[in-house]
């Protein structure tokens, strides 16, 4: 079972994924768990906010993750936040020449990889994360999000 909450900003970006589509990501990224887990929507001022504050990094990156971890005997199987910025998602969706689709499925599955521990600081972290992400993208139907469009 998954417990999903999507926050849509009050104003908003067009071609932003229904909770469908977020729950069709994230239960492949899941597999077999069951857990709770909000995807929050902002704008770049928000994200840049985010991003300055958790990682120093003065600009609005595409998505953050946010892992929480409740004690087991609190019976709450919550694993975070994903935060996720639309305007930066369709830039870099049109810099790259990829369907705006499956670039929020990319990033919805790397930030449900984010709050299951996994990381890319190292080049072997980096290698077995992307490994992973293509082969769900794969079975969502996606293409390899790391192949340049050269080609």
């Amino acid at each position: 079972m998954l417990d999903l909450e999507v926050q849509y900003p009050e104003t908003g970006s067009v071609d932003l994924p229904d909770p469908a589509s977020f729950t069709r990501w994230i239960r492949a990224a899941l597999g077999e768990r069951s857990t709770g887990l909000t995807i929050r929507l902002v704008d770049t001022a928000e994200m840049a906010a985010l991003n300055q504050q958790y990682r120093g990094k003065n600009y609005a990156t595409n998505v953050l993750s946010f892992p929480l971890e409740f004690p087991l005997e609190t019976g709450i199987p919550y694993i975070g936040d994903i935060v996720i910025c639309p305007e930066v998602v369709a830039r870099e969706a049109l810099d790259q020449g990829k369907p705006i689709e499956a670039h929020y499925a990319h990033l919805t599955v790397h930030g449900v990889l984010h709050l299951l521990g996994y990381d890319h600081e190292t080049e072997e972290e980096a290698v077995e994360m992307e490994t992973l992400e293509t082969r769900i993208l794969a079975g969502l139907g996606y293409p390899d999000p790391y192949q340049s469009i050269d080609d």
